[in-house]
């Protein structure tokens, strides 16, 4: 267990971090948000940061780091005022994300996890945003903003800098990449149903959906699933009348577990079959 961390930086939080961990019924499950609040304090996860979690959840510092160190959301140097992220993974990219990457990198005279002279700006390359359907897209503070070219990724940081109210696509308006931070430890701002809430292609998903149920189609009008109007319970083509597995199907088994391996159910084996899709023993 780590020593008391001192000072001031982290006795006003300390408040906020019993808050936190009484979420939880074992302590050291609140080390995610924990680690949140830190960084809402200092902008990055500090060494005393580490200190400080450990402390309170009654881990080693060790075992804070190894959580501290896997996960990217967690930074270990210092983060200006917005944090800026632009995805480059494939789809992004081949429609634009290394280009707002470059061009990004250019006008802020920064390179890949650096902040500006100013402190105003940290830029970083993300692996996925989670947002295809609207890429390319940049995220700062870790909210969206979608269909984004080089020259609105310039504007886009430049409004940062000046200090410029900024709305994302969706959500309410940035304040910062410690208040951001601050959300997800866990103490909400009031404002979650501030702008909107879901984009076009989620709402026309939502809407498609209403009109099928409309239309009679309870089920939602499955797609994709082409079952001939003689098919059995699944032997010939792999899939019950509800599209879920077969009785040919072997009931899974870990592969951790070598005592109860299950062997692979034969199709022309009925009775094997029928007695797996119950649950029993061959």
């Amino acid at each position: 267990m780590s020593a008391p961390v001192e000072g001031a930086a982290f006795e006003h939080l300390r408040a906020d971090a019993q808050e936190v961990i009484a979420r939880y019924p074992q302590p050291r499950s609140a080390l995610l948000p924990l680690l949140h609040l830190v960084q809402a304090e200092e902008g990055f996860v500090s060494e005393r940061g580490v200190d400080f979690c450990a402390e309170l959840l009654g881990l080693t510092a060790a075992e804070v780091q190894a959580v501290a160190t896997f996960y990217t959301m967690y930074k270990r140097r210092p983060v200006g005022r917005h944090h800026v992220g632009v995805c480059t993974n494939t789809l992004c990219a081949v429609l634009g994300g290394d280009e707002i990457l470059a061009r990004l990198q250019s006008h802020l005279g920064v390179g890949n996890d650096e902040t500006t002279e100013d402190g105003a700006i940290t830029l970083e390359h993300i692996e996925c945003n989670a947002a295809c359907d609207y890429a390319p897209v940049v995220m700062v503070d870790w909210e969206f903003f979608d269909d984004q070219t080089p020259q609105s990724a310039v504007e886009l940081v430049d409004r940062l800098r000046s200090g410029e109210e900024v709305v994302p696509t969706r959500g309410a308006p940035l304040r910062g990449f410690r208040a951001t931070e601050r959300l997800l430890a866990g103490f909400y701002d009031g404002r979650a149903d501030e702008g909107p809430s879901a984009g076009h292609a989620s709402l026309a998903g939502v809407s498609i959906h209403r009109q099928r149920q409309d239309d009679g189609r309870e089920d939602g009008g499955a797609i994709g699933r082409s079952e001939p109007a003689d098919a059995g319970p699944g032997l010939s083509t792999g899939y019950g009348r509800d599209g879920g597995p077969s009785a040919a199907d072997p009931t899974a088994t870990a592969a951790s577990d070598p005592a109860n391996r299950t062997p692979p159910a034969h199709a022309d084996d009925p009775s094997t079959s029928r007695t797996r899709a119950e649950g029993g023993a061959p």
